[in-house]
């Protein structure tokens, strides 16, 4: 069976991971998988790098869509992703409990850790966040940008400041073994993204791609997904 390419958001990550390792058991079917932040997945797309299945926000979803780049009628919702603050596991948890105890928190931190605000989701929702807490030039010099939020925590998890605070997606913070997740955004704060899969317009495997996303979003997906952080409107 023809190999399955995949280009996707950091935040689908686990839950791709665990579908590819199931199609491969009961099928045999390889996947080749790259994650990262969804503007700079998006950019690979229109630059035309092969893919079957592309998985990003559905606001970018259907920009592909309208751009001939993913096949009209094939986008598939996996469900809502909330940004919320994680810190080094061990590491004391910061008081995110409203909005004032959130500045308070990220003021008294050494650094603050978050995916590039230039690509990715999570990284416009802390910048959104800092200005409506009025502390951008405060903590500007404290902030540090990473390529996508997995490499955020990973740079968290080793990092040996006591008082980091890393903002990403839920799904990022929870598939790192190496940080702790203290808890969402508050509500006035919170951004949540809705996140989608779609069958590249260009695919080599358009049958492996329908396959995989089927999985990915069947009803027997739902508990990987919320285990990795998904929420649902029922």
């Amino acid at each position: 069976m023809p190999v399955i390419h995949i280009l996707s958001a950091g935040a689908a990550q686990s839950v791709a991971e665990k579908i590819a390792t199931q199609l491969k058991r009961e099928t045999g079917c390889d996947t080749q998988a790259a994650f990262g932040a969804v503007g700079a997945m998006k950019a690979r797309v229109v630059a035309g790098e092969p893919a079957d299945v592309i998985i990003l926000s559905a606001a970018l979803i259907e920009e592909l869509l309208a751009s001939g780049h993913v096949a009209a009628g094939s986008r598939r919702d996996l469900g809502t992703v909330g940004t919320s603050v994680a810190v080094r596991a061990g590491a004391p948890p910061p008081d995110i409990a409203d909005s004032s105890r959130l500045r308070g928190s990220l003021l008294a931190a050494e650094r603050l850790l978050c995916p590039d605000p230039a690509i990715a989701t999570a990284g416009k929702v802390v910048m959104r966040a800092l200005e409506l807490l009025g502390i951008v030039d405060e903590m500007r010099s404290r902030l540090q940008f990473f390529p996508n939020g997995y490499a955020a925590m990973h740079q968290l998890a080793s990092g040996g400041r006591p008082l980091e605070i890393g903002i990403t997606q839920t799904t990022e913070i929870l598939a790192n073994n190496g940080v702790t997740y203290v808890g969402p955004l508050p509500a006035e704060l919170q951004m949540k993204t809705v996140y989608s899969a779609g069958v590249a317009a260009r695919a080599q495997n358009s049958d492996g791609a329908r396959q995989f996303i089927a999985r990915l979003t069947a009803p027997e997906a739902r508990a990987l997904l919320q285990a990795a952080g998904y929420e649902f409107n029922e």
